[in-house]
């Protein structure tokens, strides 16, 4: 059978990240996606105009209709907006108990733009820690939400993961995208096994919703039964070829950031 992916998470009306990049991802790697809307934004590949967090309640009532309805084989959860969203979506994932959980805490866009109003952080870590499979936060998150230093070598991430681990995430995956270098390292530990996923680094502007992809990415191989290492591995692998075909795609002006390319294995190739 199709898995059947939930994204919670914020909209993004130039398709590059949150909802509109998790969905394509969902559908690029064989899965039927579904969303809950958290926030909708007013953004582009240059940066975030303006953000609308709906009613925490509503929020709820969204990821009710999915549950009451359907089987939902993993969840991706990624902007949240307001502290009331996060409690909203932690209260019902209690109650629903998906098989899979990846937690994405945004708390910025790649321009840089705030994504989360004052108490999502402590709310984050103190409500969905404890309910996530895997926690992926990007270099800054990873700072942010540890109180660590600023993690850009593997021992300042190891010790930013350590620390997320003992706040109550089950496993933690820290993104290290923006540290620069020929290859783009990311650091794993769930506790016990720690790893260090490495790939070449793509030269490419095209990077909004790299974490957005990522994260429902991981979701959707979890979805389909992979180990959750595997499901990381593979992700990453599917994340780098859609960098790497990002150029293929015209969205945006070339002043900002323009989206990677989610349908790199499906489309014709000109």
């Amino acid at each position: 059978m199709t898995p059947n992916i939930l994204s919670i998470a914020g909209s993004d009306p130039s398709g590059g990240a949150g909802i509109q990049a998790d969905l394509k991802t969902f559908s690029a790697l064989g899965c039927y996606g579904m969303a809950a809307i958290t926030a909708l934004t007013a953004q582009n590949t240059r940066g975030v105009g303006a953000v609308h967090v709906p009613p925490a309640d509503f929020v709820a009532a969204q990821i009710d209709a999915i549950f009451d309805d359907i089987t939902v084989a993993a969840v991706k959860i990624g902007m949240l907006g307001s502290a009331a969203v996060v409690e909203a979506v932690a209260d019902r994932l209690a109650f629903y108990k998906p098989p899979a959980i990846v937690l994405d805490p945004v708390l910025a866009a790649t321009s840089g733009d705030t994504l989360a109003g004052e108490g999502v952080e402590q709310a984050i870590v103190a409500r969905l820690f404890p309910l996530a499979t895997l926690v992926t936060p990007n270099l800054n998150e990873a700072w942010r939400l540890s109180g660590a230093p600023r993690p850009f070598g593997p021992a300042q991430m190891r010790e930013a993961a350590d620390r997320l681990v003992r706040l109550g995430a089950k496993a933690v995956l820290i993104k290290g995208g923006d540290a620069g270098g020929e290859t783009s390292e990311d650091f794993f530990l769930d506790g016990a096994t720690e790893e260090i996923l490495s790939a070449p680094r793509v030269n490419t502007r095209n990077t909004h919703g790299t974490g957005c992809t990522l994260s429902s990415a991981i979701a959707a191989f979890l979805g389909r039964g992979l180990p959750l290492l595997d499901a990381v591995a593979a992700a990453k692998a599917y994340l780098t070829g859609a960098l790497g075909a990002a150029a293929a795609l015209n969205v945006g002006t070339g002043q900002g950031h323009g989206p990677t390319h989610h349908f790199f294995a499906l489309w014709p190739k000109a």
